[in-house]
């Protein structure tokens, strides 16, 4: 183990993992308009060692601690790895059993996208006004695309076609009282085609044949909105879900695995969330640099809304774009997180030790450390203290936001990645050292202390 009085995190994952491996781009070679669905994935297996066994099934903690370890995936696995990762394929489930359920998702969303097609005829197809000719395009790709899928259906054999007749009349009978809000199903579905064009078309997924992929979206995004009105739709989202299409490059699966994303992250949609994790965004700076925090809070600033979008959409633009990709990667494994699975479990541990009810300890450990500081706060942190000087300089919002904005597409993530490491085993350090001097002044034993636990955990070895 470590000696925790060195400053240093030591060999991190950050340094041993940004592999070279791992290419640049995920570029394919033809672009197209994304399947419907990935009918040959359900099978696929996942090369990672130690990760899935004999029947299909994966080890969960290990694919997210391989995730995090080795600073994410080779693009040619991050398609499977990400089904995985954001649930749409249970972990637990056989290769068989995800062929099933692939059938079922299928059927699924064509119900579900086909009531509100019925519900609004007029949105079916996007109106275009005819000065953007990528998007008539567009258009044409989709259309050719979707005669491509009817003539697949009608290809099918008798005994798929009444496997499939089944579990499209189970999914009518689910869906069967979904009743949708007219006004604001439009108004969603008015901003939807505002956002979807601005979809950043420069990406090579789409390219080509691939604009029709912004039809596909589109398609997406309106029956998410229309079966999630607690949710709705709100502007990002588009960008958001691209990223799914992209590494997916399913329409269905896209559709899930985006849902099941959101069910964690819907809250930062709205603006009471997003108000939250700013504050919480302040606070980690006022412990790690009390002054630069006391500059962006003076009354010439507006506090830190400048990294609502770096929050929002998982700092999506300030990196090149495939490191933004194994960054989200690299988030969304949730290993090092000070609300982690170990974590739980050692706090666990120590109450079964101590023999002791929750409100008898509990309050005062949690003061001593901040569980809501999530890595991807530190992630910004380490952005801001990165460049620490150019913020001192900036006198108002304006000059600010001219800053940050100029750091679209600069950062380097693997640099990144080893500073907000280095901030979140030091921050931890402290609060651990400290809590246990006071059990020390107080005499009480730390052998099982939840703290003591997770100063073991974050030693990186």
């Amino acid at each position: 183990m470590e000696d925790l009085n060195d400053g240093s995190p030591g060999h991190t994952a950050a340094e041993e993992t940004r592999s070279p491996n791992i290419p640049r781009s995920d570029v394919r070679s033809e672009r197209r308009v994304a399947a419907v669905s990935s009918t040959a994935l359900p099978a696929a297996r996942l090369t990672l060692p130690g990760v899935m066994d004999a029947e299909g099934r994966v080890d969960e903690s290990r694919l997210r601690m391989y995730i995090f370890k080795n600073g994410g995936v080779c693009p040619s696995e991050r398609g499977l790895v990400w089904r995985f990762l954001f649930g749409m394929y249970p972990c637990s489930s056989t290769a068989l059993e995800r062929s099933l359920l692939q059938e079922q998702m299928v059927v699924r969303y064509q119900v579900m996208k086909r009531k509100w097609q019925q519900f609004l005829p007029k949105a079916v197809r996007m109106h275009l006004n005819g000065t953007d000719a990528e998007l008539v395009a567009a258009v044409r790709h989709f259309d050719q695309r979707q005669a491509q899928a009817q003539q697949q259906t009608q290809d099918q054999s008798e005994e798929v076609r009444d496997r499939l007749d089944f579990l499209e009349l189970q999914a009518q009978i689910l869906f069967e009282r979904v009743t949708f809000d007219q006004e604001e199903l439009r108004e969603a579905t008015r901003i939807i085609d505002k956002d979807v064009p601005r979809t950043n078309r420069d990406l090579s997924y789409y390219q080509e044949e691939g604009l029709g992929n912004l039809l596909v979206l589109r398609d997406i995004l309106i029956t998410y909105a229309a079966f999630h009105p607690e949710v709705n739709y709100a502007q990002g989202m588009n960008d958001l879900c691209s990223r799914f299409l992209e590494v997916l490059d399913s329409e269905v699966d896209t559709f899930w695995s985006f849902s099941c994303y959101m069910e964690k992250f819907s809250k930062d949609f709205r603006a009471d969330g997003l108000h939250r994790k700013i504050e919480l965004e302040a606070a980690l700076l006022k412990e790690l640099d009390p002054s630069l925090y006391a500059h962006l809070v003076s009354d010439s600033m507006e506090s830190f809304t400048f990294c609502h979008r770096w929050l929002l959409l998982g700092f999506q633009r300030e990196f090149e774009h495939s490191d933004a990709l194994r960054l989200f990667e690299i988030l969304s494994c949730d290993h090092l997180e000070l609300i982690s699975q170990q974590v739980d479990q050692a706090r666990y541990q120590e109450r079964l030790a101590r023999n002791c009810s929750t409100e008898d300890h509990s309050d005062s450990q949690l003061q001593a450390i901040n569980t809501d500081f999530t890595f991807e706060l530190f992630i910004c942190a380490a952005i801001l203290l990165e460049n620490r000087e150019s913020l001192l300089r900036c006198r108002d919002d304006v000059q600010l936001i001219q800053f940050t904005s100029s750091l679209q597409g600069t950062l380097d993530l693997n640099s990144t990645l080893k500073k907000a490491e280095h901030h979140l085993y030091n921050y931890c350090k402290r609060c651990a050292w400290d809590y246990m001097n006071e059990c020390c002044r107080a005499d009480i034993s730390t052998e099982e202390d939840f703290l003591y636990q997770l100063r073991s955990l974050l030693v990186l070895r």
